[in-house]
């Protein structure tokens, strides 16, 4: 009798379920995931829009070139929120500013309604599952084991707001649209840290 096979674990999510997909916790791997973009201005310039601002990558690919080609530091841009609906305001730091600056200059079309996230091959603006494979890749290169998709982006940014510059969970919440401080302490993978850290004090 041959010995029977034995049937390895599938660890794959049930029907209906999902996997949360992680901020990048470390600055030392967003430093390394900019070193390996550094060649590639759009892909630089999507991950650092991406990671200083809350905007989901659906809202990111809307933008045109028209609407980013001429602002400034400081400046503020409103885009339409997917989900609700609402317009959200953000402000523009440096990072990018200079990121967008650094790939119209070599955008194949840097005027007008072209996408300001272009995919070279249709011409159009990239898909949401494109940049989702991208972060994916982008992150392992980087060395980081876990889950990571397209919602890493801004929940990075939510991540060090809360973590690196302590900015109440309150406004976060505002900034993502959640309906409950939890809701926002769970969408940043933070919540279980935080309850950590009651413990730490000594009465």
């Amino acid at each position: 009798m041959k010995p029977r096979k034995t049937q390895a674990p599938d660890n794959r999510p049930k029907k209906g379920s999902s996997i949360k997909v992680e901020p990048i916790r470390d600055l030392d791997a967003i430093k390394r995931i900019k070193a390996q973009l550094a060649t590639k201005p759009r892909d630089l310039c999507l991950f650092t829009f991406g990671i200083n601002t809350a905007y989901r990558a659906g809202e990111i690919l809307s933008l045109n070139v028209g609407q980013v080609k001429h602002l400034a530091v400081g400046d503020r841009l409103e885009l339409k929120q997917s989900k609700s609906g609402k317009y959200r305001a953000i402000t523009l730091n440096r990072m990018v500013v200079d990121a967008i600056a650094d790939w119209l200059a070599v955008h194949p079309k840097p005027s007008g309604h072209a996408p300001l996230f272009i995919s070279p091959k249709s011409g159009k603006a990239l898909t949401v599952s494109s940049v989702h494979k991208l972060v994916k890749g982008w992150c392992r290169d980087a060395g980081l084991h876990g889950n990571y998709g397209s919602h890493t982006m801004r929940k990075t940014w939510g991540y060090h707001q809360r973590v690196q510059m302590n900015q109440p969970v309150a406004l976060l919440m505002a900034a993502f649209g959640h309906a409950t401080q939890a809701q926002t302490l769970d969408y940043l993978c933070i919540q279980e840290t935080e309850i950590q850290d009651l413990y730490g004090l000594e009465l």
